[in-house]
């Protein structure tokens, strides 16, 4: 799967991508990440990627030209699904990231300042996404969520596929549960000696009823 990402800071997605899973799933090919610095694309001097709204208003909104050229330059080679973090979008879910897991080609744009002016978004843009009911002060680390959340549900990413068969906001049947490690004893506090038992059931029923409540707003 390939994942192309339009920002002002590609550093910070080419830094992300050097640990963990997604550094070794980009080693073994399953995932390939490109990054595209927006300012590339300006045909200024300056290389101006923002300007005052018009209408007036506070902040600066991200000019049309330089994203209507990379996306342009972009999916002239290989197509793809256009993204835009937004706060305004879609709130990411984990039934979105299993359905964007199947496209073959993401194209992601990350926002700054005031947002992008609204044509490119007419134009361009198949789906807005926001990772939550918060504002940040740009899209690279939803980028960086996205690109977990749907590098985790390629084959081959994740070593143990059990993993996968038991992520609760997949799976509506699945629950969370208290975990526990070696050693057995630290600082007087012990592991529930049902863990140590070897009885499958009675640590499946123990966790059932010790299961995770998730918080809700």
């Amino acid at each position: 799967m390939k994942f192309s990402i339009i920002s002002i800071f590609p550093d910070i997605i080419k830094n992300f991508a050097e640990y963990g899973l997604v550094a070794k799933a980009i080693e073994k090919g399953i995932i390939q990440l490109d990054t595209f610095d927006l300012r590339t694309f300006t045909r200024d001097k300056h290389k101006k990627v923002d300007d005052r709204p018009f209408g007036g208003g506070a902040g600066m909104v991200m000019k049309p030209e330089p994203l209507f050229n990379a996306i342009d330059h972009i999916s002239k080679r290989d197509g793809g699904k256009v993204i835009l973090f937004s706060a305004y979008g879609n709130l990411l879910n984990q039934k979105k990231l299993k359905e964007l897991s199947e496209e073959p080609h993401l194209i992601c744009i990350c926002g700054r300042y005031e947002g992008v002016d609204q044509r490119v978004i007419d134009q361009l843009v198949d789906e807005e996404i926001s990772i939550g009911e918060y504002v940040l002060m740009g899209g690279e680390v939803a980028a960086e969520v996205l690109i977990e959340g749907v590098g985790r549900m390629l084959s081959g990413v994740v070593g143990n596929p059990e993993s996968l068969a038991t992520d609760s906001f997949f799976f509506p049947d699945q629950y969370a549960f208290p975990q526990y490690t070696q050693p057995r004893e630290i600082k007087g506090l012990t592991v529930p000696d049902v863990l140590l038992s070897g009885n499958h059931s009675e640590i499946e029923s123990w966790r059932k009823q010790n299961q995770k409540k998730r918080e809700k707003s």
